[in-house]
């Protein structure tokens, strides 16, 4: 799996996978357009997540589980909180806090991502 198709996992990811599998299954869309929609998608994200995201993000929790192949790194959390604090130039205002009971943070080396100097 390529780095970028790691955010195919997130809710937003699958949701527009569930919906390319039935256009291409009713046959309103052929399936060499669907991989090239989930291939613009995975460089959108990326592109988006490098370049215009400002907040950080500071966060607790548990950790229940930690393991790291291939250089990806994979963290399970609980009772995790997330303090998201904007920077300079962002919209925002005000730090916001978000409190999960289940978290799974996967990191990838930069080295692996597309188009990164290697």
């Amino acid at each position: 799996m390529a780095c970028s198709a790691l955010y195919r996992q997130s809710k937003l990811g699958t949701s527009l996978v569930d919906a390319l599998d039935q256009l291409v299954e009713e046959g309103k869309l052929p399936p060499q357009l669907a991989l090239r929609i989930l291939d613009e998608y995975d460089t959108v994200v990326l592109d988006s997540l490098e370049n215009k995201v400002t907040a950080k993000a500071n966060m607790k929790g548990h950790l229940d589980i930690y393991r790291y192949c291939d250089n990806v790194w994979t963290f399970i959390l609980s009772g995790a909180t997330f303090r998201l604090a904007p920077t300079q130039g962002s919209s925002r205002r005000d730090e916001q806090e978000v409190r999960v009971e289940k978290c799974k943070i996967v990191c990838v080396d930069q080295k692996l991502a597309p188009g990164a100097d290697a």
